[in-house]
Formats: structure tokens, sequence, C-alpha cells
């Protein structure tokens, strides 16, 4: 089980239930099986209306059949954003995209580049992230804990982004993101087809004023998003 850290700005609760890929045991009755699938339902549903029930969302962009929306955030300066789009492709091509950590420079908005620090497990690791800004700001980079959980059918899929600011000393020339937190909710309509919802809250840190950054907040998420259906697509 994933929390948000107690001190960055506002919560995004998680309901991680199953490691990546189901794993549907050998000899479970029919009744175990519908009941964890019953259990992650209701998980799934009590995380929608607790996730939801914080934000005031405002659509800022609708282009492509990629929705970006944003949000005040209790207790921060910056908002956040949600994605909500329909896109094709499967769990195992996303899923191969998300693990593939040296090549976010081809669809992750600005990624100057990023690499692997710990891998626990194929869909649990740690990584380094650097993104590039204009000049004459600092560029940002941050440590980040993915995690990617399935239900045992599989239905339903979560991933969770936290930021681990100090767990790696900071470089000299770039301002370390103090808080960052996503989570994708991912379901397959049909057999070719992802519907996901993205939310993400951050601090870019550093002396950006908040209404600069508040300005460009959906910009990010759409290109990434935009770019990420091009790469499910090859």
């Amino acid at each position: 089980m994933v929390t948000t850290s107690k001190n960055g700005p506002g919560s995004l609760l998680t309901n991680i239930n199953r490691p990546f890929p189901a794993d549907l045991y050998i000899g479970a009755t029919t009744n175990s099986l519908f009941m964890k699938w019953l259990l992650f339902f209701a998980c799934s549903a009590l995380f929608c209306h607790s996730v939801m029930a914080q934000y005031n969302w405002k659509l800022e962009k609708d282009k492509n059949g990629i929705k970006v929306y944003l949000s005040g955030v209790k207790g921060s300066s910056f908002k956040a954003a949600k994605v909500e789009c329909n896109i094709t492709g499967t769990y195992n091509k996303l899923i191969a995209l998300l693990t593939n950590v040296p090549h976010f420079t081809d669809w992750i908005y600005h990624n100057k580049l990023s690499r692997v620090l710990k891998r626990i497990s194929p869909y649990d690791f740690i990584y380094y992230t650097e993104t590039s800004m204009p000049w004459p700001m600092s560029n940002r980079d941050a440590v980040i804990h993915v995690q990617i959980r399935t239900d045992s059918l599989p239905r339903f899929m979560t991933i969770t982004g936290t930021g681990e600011p100090r767990y790696i000393p900071e470089e000299s020339g770039k301002v370390r993101v103090p808080y960052y937190k996503a989570v994708w909710k991912v379901t397959m309509p049909t057999a070719q087809t992802l519907a996901v919802t993205y939310i993400v809250e951050l601090d870019p840190g550093g002396s950006i004023p908040a209404w600069i950054a508040n300005m460009f907040a959906e910009k990010g998420p759409y290109e990434s998003f935009s770019n990420l259906e091009e790469e499910l697509n090859k």
C-alpha cells in the first residue's frame, strides 16, 4: 500500500491491489476470484470519490480527444492537472512505455534525461529525471517512485508516481522538485482501447511564481499524452 507524503500539499488517496501482471492463482475458486474483483471494484469506487471530492476541476483544453482540467489544491499555490482521454493501446503496450525509463525523452514534455536508480521489481522502480526549462530558469530534476498495479482479472490498472526528493543529493545548477504525486487510473473498454484518467500535483521548487506556472500548467500534460498516443500507435 502506498500513501501520499504527509509533507506534500493536498492528498491523493490511492488503492493499489496486486502487482502487474495479474496473479491468477492456480486452483483458486470462482467465488474467490469474484470476491477479489468485487473488493477491488469497491476500493476503486472509494478512490474515485475521495480524489474527485477534493478538487474543483475546470476544463482548460479539449483537443484531439485529450481533455486537460486544472484545479486549485488546498495548501498549495500550484494547481493540480487532470487528463482524461481514450487512446488506442493495450495494458502491455502502456507498461512497456512506462517501464522504458531512458526513452521517456521520446514522449514526456521537455524531458532531458531519465534513468533508473533502483528497480525493486519490473513494475516497481525509482528513477531520476531532468526537465529542461527555458532561460533564465534552472532545469528541474526529480526522483520518482513508480508502482504499477492491477486487479486479479485484470480489469483495472493503477499507476502511482511519488516524489522522493531526498533519495539522492541535489545536483549543482538544478532545482530539485520538492513535491510530486501522480495517479493514473486505466481501464480497457475494448481490446485495443485505453481509457485513462491521470491526476498530478507538484511543486516545481525554486522561485517560479505560482501564477506563471499555473498559466502553462495544462501544456505539459497535453503534450505528453499527445506524444504518448503517438508512441502507442507505432
